[in-house]
C-alpha cells in the first residue's frame, strides 16, 4: 500500500502552501493522469465540509479529522494569523494524537504553529516563515526556533519556511523516501531546482528604513549615492554639519540603528540588487557597493545572508528563467 499522506486544511489556510503539499505528494510527474504517483494523498479539515481559504473562497473536503487517525504522515498548511490565534482544540488533539501514535508530522510556513500549540514541537527544532520565527520562538519558548532555514528535518517532525520552501521540504521528503531519482524527476515536473542552495536568510528583504522624514534626510540620501566611497561616521557627520556624537544620536532617535550599521545594510542592499539586475564581476559589484574587497563581499554575504554572492546571484537568475 502506497504511504498515505493527509493535509489538515484549517480556516484560512494559505491555498499556496496547500498546492505545494499537492504537486509533491498528489501529482505523479507525468501527464498520463492514470499514472501512480507515489504516495496516497488526502485532505482534511474540521467537520469535513466547506473551509473558507484566505484567498477568497472556499474549498470542499470530503473527509474530516478521523483521516489522521489513517495517515502516516500528516501535514498542516499555513493559515490566516496562525501567528496570533489558536486552532480548534479538536484539530489540535487530533494532531497530538498523530503524532503520539507514530505519524511523521509536517508543516507549510506558519503551519507550524498548529503543530507548536499541539505540543508537537515542544523539544525540537522548528523554522517558518521569516517574518513569524520571532513569534513562534516568544510563544513557544521549549521549541528551538531556526530562523534561517529553508526547512528543518528533525527526524519524524519537519517544518518548512514561508510559502514556496514548502517545495524544498517535499522534495527533501520524497529523496528519503524514495531517492534521488524520484525527487529529480518530481523536481523536474515542477520546473525547481532538486535542492536550492542556501538559507531563507538570502530571501529577506534588507530594506533599509525609511529616512526621508528625518532630519538627517539628506546626509543619507547622499550617502546612498555614494556608497561606492569609504564613507565613514566623519563622513556623514562633515555632510550633516553634525559632531559625530550629535550624529550618532540622530541616527540611534531616528533611524534605530547606528550610522555604521545603516551604512552596511546600505551596501549589502546595493550589492544584492547588483547581483540580480547586472552581469558586473564580483569585483565590480564590491567597488560599487563600497566593500573594500570581494573577500570582504563574500564575508557579509556569509554573515548576514548564509549563501555566497555567486550562489545568490545564481538563486535569483534561476527564478528569474523559470
Amino acid at each position: 500500500m502506497l504511504h498515505r499522506v493527509v493535509a489538515l486544511v484549517l480556516p484560512g489556510v494559505f491555498t499556496f502552501d496547500l498546492s505545494c503539499l499537492v504537486q509533491i505528494f498528489g501529482h505523479a510527474p507525468t501527464l498520463d493522469e492514470s499514472g501512480e504517483g507515489f504516495y496516497a494523498f488526502s485532505v482534511c479539515g474540521p467537520g469535513g465540509d466547506r473551509i473558507p481559504t484566505a484567498d477568497g473562497f472556499d474549498i470542499g473536503v470530503t473527509e474530516g479529522l478521523e483521516a489522521l487517525k489513517a495517515a502516516d504522515t500528516v501535514a498542516v498548511p499555513g493559515y490566516h494569523r496562525a501567528w496570533d490565534t489558536r486552532a480548534d482544540e479538536e484539530s489540535l488533539t487530533a494532531l497530538r494524537e498523530a503524532a503520539e501514535r507514530g505519524a511523521r508530522m509536517l508543516s507549510i510556513c506558519v503551519g507550524a504553529f498548529a503543530l507548536a500549540h499541539a505540543g508537537v514541537l515542544d523539544g525540537r527544532r522548528a523554522t517558518t516563515h521569516w517574518a513569524a520565527t520571532g513569534a513562534l520562538a516568544e510563544q513557544f519558548p521549549e521549541v528551538t526556533v531556526v530562523s534561517d532555514a529553508l526547512y528543518v528535518d528533525d527526524g519524524d517532525v519537519l517544518t518548512s519556511a514561508g510559502l514556496a520552501a514548502g517545495i524544498d521540504l517535499g522534495i527533501h521528503v520524497l529523496r528519503a523516501d524514495h531517492g534521488a531519482q524520484a525527487a529529480a524527476e518530481q523536481a523536474r515536473w515542477n520546473v525547481v531546482a532538486p535542492h536550492r542552495d542556501g538559507a531563507q536568510a538570502q530571501f529577506i528583504e534588507t530594506a533599509l528604513p525609511d529616512t526621508s522624514t528625518t532630519s538627517i534626510a539628506s546626509t543619507c540620501a547622499w550617502a546612498l549615492g555614494h556608497l561606492d566611497r569609504p564613507l565613514d561616521l566623519a563622513d556623514l557627520a562633515g555632510h550633516a554639519a553634525l559632531s559625530e556624537r550629535s550624529l550618532l544620536r540622530r541616527f540611534h532617535d531616528e533611524v534605530g540603528a547606528s550610522p555604521k550599521q545603516w551604512l552596511m545594510r546600505a551596501r549589502l542592499d546595493r550589492a544584492r540588487r547588483l547581483l540580480e539586475t547586472t552581469d558586473l564581476t564580483m569585483g565590480e559589484v564590491a567597488r560599487e557597493a563600497g566593500f573594500p574587497s570581494t573577500a570582504a563581499l563574500r564575508q557579509r554575504f556569509a554573515t548576514t545572508l548564509g549563501t555566497t554572492p555567486s550562489s545568490y546571484r545564481s538563486a535569483f537568475r534561476a527564478a528569474a528563467d523559470a
